[in-house]
């Protein structure tokens, strides 16, 4: 169970996050999107004020934040740049595994250097044949005396350029049935035989790197197996997607009230027909409607989050939080470029980029299908047949 938060904290967080994103992403969000730029300087702004290291315990050198600071944290980010916070969310999933399944000792290995922001990451999954159907992946790790020898592949992997560690799921017994009973996760760090490929071109989400990771005959010490116990690793990222998926809700959150907050600006300025457009009732229709989906869609995710903090299941409340949260991003963003007109379709007005990001919401982290049927699974385990 998360330590009950601290409010005080809490805004102090919240109040360094907000100067942060005015000083330092804002200015610059446009052109390294434009570019497909990496921020450097502003992932070492989040090393320097410890948000690296923001849910790992104090023990190990973080700050311990609860979930429903970190989702406030995250929601702040992404109203400045949504790459910054999904760029971070991938990191702190891997920690959060480290945290939740490693052993004590793989606990004081990994998780200061996290914190800090000198291993940095995150979570290898995906592959060019498998995305959704985590048992289907073929990058296998065999067991050499003291070593894991891996080959295979990651596709579409975040921060895959700039980072160095990252929590890796492998097949450890490519027999076993079923097939997830096989799998495994090792905390890989990069080195020989562990290479990053080809950068991959995004629609939104630009400036953090995506990327494929190429593993070939890398050795992986057998300490860096999660838990010290292999067939483990499909519940361990399980659970660790949990939070992921709230994470990503907040995030989405955030871009929806940033797209909101300039759609209501604009039409107090823009005038038609003698007046603002803001006295039209069709643009206060959009402004009602908009507002009333983000409300909701907050509302959704820091259930999910207090839930989390308890120490209470949540895959139901994530996965309806993480659905709802990502489709009002996507109507809210279009609905702030209408209200925009032909001038939101341009580039050097920022609701298009909002626009453009908003898919990944969408489609990271479990596609909303997969949203879909993991709440229909957790109401039907909830509301049994008489």
């Amino acid at each position: 169970m998360t330590q009950p938060a601290n409010l005080d904290v809490r805004n102090q967080v919240l109040a360094l996050v907000r100067d942060l994103v005015k000083r330092d992403i804002e200015p610059v969000a446009a052109q390294h999107d434009r570019d497909d730029t990496y921020p450097t300087r502003i992932f070492d702004q989040l090393r320097s004020l410890g948000l690296m290291g923001c849910t790992v315990p104090e023990r190990y050198g973080g700050m311990a934040l609860d979930p429903v600071t970190l989702a406030m944290v995250m929601e702040e980010l992404a109203k400045g740049w949504m790459s910054v916070a999904a760029g971070l969310t991938s990191h702190l999933t891997m920690a959060h595994l480290v945290n939740l399944h490693g052993t004590e000792e793989q606990r004081r290995r990994f998780l200061p250097s996290m914190a800090s922001g000198e291993r940095f990451g995150g979570v290898a999954l995906t592959e060019p044949n498998c995305g959704t159907d985590l048992a289907a992946i073929e990058t296998h790790a065999v067991r050499h005396g003291d070593s894991y020898v891996v080959n295979g592949g990651k596709l579409m992997i975040t921060n895959g350029a700039s980072g160095n560690t990252f929590a890796l799921l492998v097949k450890t017994d490519r027999a076993a049935q079923p097939k997830h009973r096989g799998i495994s996760i090792l905390i890989a760090e990069k080195g020989p035989g562990f290479t990053a490929g080809r950068h991959l071109d995004k629609l939104g989400f630009r400036g953090v790197d995506t990327v494929e990771l190429v593993f070939q005959d890398y050795h992986s010490p057998v300490t860096s197996l999660l838990g010290m116990e292999e067939g483990k690793g499909f519940y361990q990222i399980m659970q660790g997607l949990e939070g992921g998926r709230i994470n990503v809700a907040a995030a989405a959150v955030g871009v929806a009230q940033a797209a909101f907050e300039r759609a209501i600006a604009y039409a107090q300025r823009r005038r038609t027909m003698g007046v603002p457009i803001a006295q039209h009732q069709a643009i206060q229709l959009l402004l009602a409607n908009m507002y009333t989906q983000v409300e909701a869609a907050r509302l959704l995710v820091r259930n999910a989050a207090e839930k989390k903090a308890r120490g209470e299941r949540c895959d139901l409340e994530a996965g309806m939080a993480k659905l709802f949260a990502s489709e009002v991003c996507g109507k809210v963003t279009l609905d702030a470029m209408r209200v925009h007109g032909g001038y939101g379709y341009f580039k050097e007005n920022v609701v298009e980029r909002y626009y453009r990001d908003a898919p990944l919401t969408i489609l990271g982290e479990g596609s909303n299908e997969i949203q879909r049927m993991i709440i229909t699974k957790g109401l039907l385990q909830r509301y049994p047949a008489p």
